[in-house]
């Protein structure tokens, strides 16, 4: 019986249920015009900066949100019109109405989202998973896309990341729709971070929240799940785009060495780098990478 009872309690301790919508949209929504239905998606969008000016869409990373370009965001949008959103399930945007997470699927919501904002070309800017998105828009849409910022961009094959294969995501991942107490989901980010004190109480709060959003665990499921690399080098190949990468040379996640494979694949690229900075420069080298990238879109 007294096992029972302390499984029980260890069980309503570790529950993590998903918190309502309309408490998630009241913390972390700037605006109900944010908001934005786009083809068959609902999205959440932040358009800042001057309408008439140079466009740039920003493109977080596996698992995060839009917060994290803050800093670039409100940087940039003094010369530019700044795009940023939460991918399908991710932040405050639902989850694909199909489920569908593949990287074609993602270009053919930018596409869409572009169109409606009326852009017909944008400097894309793309972190981690997001990069991945990026430099295959860019492969795929040459005529959209001005220039290219890949800040430690995904795509190359990895431990658990075969060619051709999809990831084999282990079954006790699956728990995660139902616990994920806030210690260990902070256990699990810091990897990404090369400097500890980046990682605050307050910013881990932010993902513990989000992550809650409905559906949102599902769809990080279902993302990891479809997510199949392909050889990256015939696409890399066929890009025009002027490419600048940022990378934190104490990057855990993906390693600093890949962006020798991108620069050998991209003749003409160039290279911004920074030693104890880990997999989100944009966050821990926030303003040195910032003026970086600004110096390159101008």
């Amino acid at each position: 019986m007294l096992a029972l009872t302390v499984l029980t309690v260890l069980s309503l301790w570790l529950w993590t249920p998903d918190l309502p919508r309309a408490e998630l949209e009241a913390r972390y929504l700037a605006q109900p015009a944010d908001l934005r239905t786009v083809g068959p998606w609902r999205l959440h969008v932040r358009d800042s900066g001057p309408r008439e000016a140079p466009a740039v869409l920003l493109l977080h990373g596996f698992g995060a949100s839009l917060q994290t370009w803050d800093v670039w965001a409100q940087g940039l949008s003094t010369t530019h019109r700044v795009i940023r959103i939460d991918l399908p399930g991710s932040g405050l945007s639902p989850p694909d109405p199909d489920r569908d997470y593949t990287d074609a699927r993602s270009l053919q919501m930018l596409v869409r989202l572009l169109d409606d904002l009326g852009v017909p070309r944008a400097s894309v800017v793309g972190h981690s998973m997001g990069g991945r998105i990026a430099w295959t828009f860019a492969a795929r849409h040459p005529e959209r896309t001005d220039k290219l910022v890949l800040v430690a961009p995904d795509g190359f094959a990895s431990f658990g990341f075969e060619y051709g294969k999809a990831m084999d995501v282990p079954a006790s991942l699956g728990l995660m729709r139902h616990v994920l107490p806030q210690p260990l989901l902070r256990m699990n980010l810091q990897a990404a971070y090369a400097q500890p004190e980046t990682l605050t109480d307050a910013l881990t709060t932010r993902y513990h929240e989000l992550l809650r959003a409905p559906g949102a665990r599902q769809a990080m499921l279902d993302r990891l799940q479809q997510t199949v690399l392909q050889e990256p080098l015939p696409l890399l190949r066929q890009i025009r785009a002027p490419t600048l990468l940022v990378w934190g040379e104490a990057d855990a996640m993906i390693p600093f060495s890949n962006a020798r494979d991108y620069l050998q694949a991209m003749p003409g690229s160039r290279l911004l780098s920074w030693p104890g900075v880990g997999h989100l420069p944009q966050e821990e080298a926030a303003q040195a990478s910032l003026q970086g990238v600004a110096d390159f879109l101008r």
